[in-house]
């Protein structure tokens, strides 16, 4: 495997996790999945989100922290590939998406401090899909505080994603998940283990899932 530590990222629904696990399970990885469940404030954040943003996303990048953190100090040389299903700079655009300007700016100054001692990936695999897509994969899964997520949320998240993408020109797979469906179909996670035995310049590299 030419790239040890992997993250696959996406908007909320896109199928981060269920790639992660399926890659992890293929490749004999350490997997690194984000615990969202045990944010407090979650739930009440889809209820009040003015009120419970900043708590929410404050928790959210403890939490990454946490597990970030853990990959500087612990070595596993049974697992020698390392899958995340979610990037930390995750913390700064959903921040930049959810928050006020002020209590933004609070926020980035927190981030950029610790941002610094993580390790970052070696290649980013990011799952675009249309709004329609994730909407339906967020009615599957039925988390009760998604179901209500509007579409302009959606979208938002991710128009700031793409932008980032842009603007910092990492190496990514930019992979087009409009019919993806990792479980019910091996070829299209063959595309993804093919396209990980490849190298790749710094910026993006378009997968189709047919």
């Amino acid at each position: 495997m030419k790239y040890r530590f992997i993250t696959i990222e996406g908007n909320i629904g896109a199928g981060k996790t269920t790639l992660s696990h399926l890659l992890a399970q293929k490749l004999n990885a350490r997997l690194i999945l984000e615990e969202f469940a045990d944010n407090p404030f979650l739930a009440k954040f889809y209820e009040n989100p003015a009120q419970y943003a900043f708590p929410v996303e404050l928790f959210f990048m403890a939490e990454r922290f946490k597990q970030q953190k853990d990959l500087v100090v612990q070595q596993d040389i049974f697992q020698t590939v390392t899958i995340s299903d979610y990037l930390f700079t995750k913390c700064l655009l959903f921040a930049k998406v959810n928050l006020p300007e002020d209590e933004f700016r609070l926020y980035q100054r927190l981030f950029e401090i610790i941002h610094q001692q993580l390790v970052k990936p070696d290649i980013l695999i990011y799952l675009h899909a249309p709004v329609e897509k994730l909407q339906e994969n967020i009615r599957k899964r039925n988390r009760p505080y998604e179901q209500k997520i509007p579409d302009d949320y959606l979208l938002n998240i991710q128009q700031t994603y793409t932008h980032y993408i842009r603007q910092q020109n990492i190496k990514t797979l930019f992979v087009d998940a409009s019919h993806a469906d990792f479980l019910g179909n091996t070829d299209h996670l063959q595309t993804i283990l093919h396209a990980l035995e490849e190298d790749y310049a710094d910026g993006q590299h378009h997968i189709a899932l047919v």
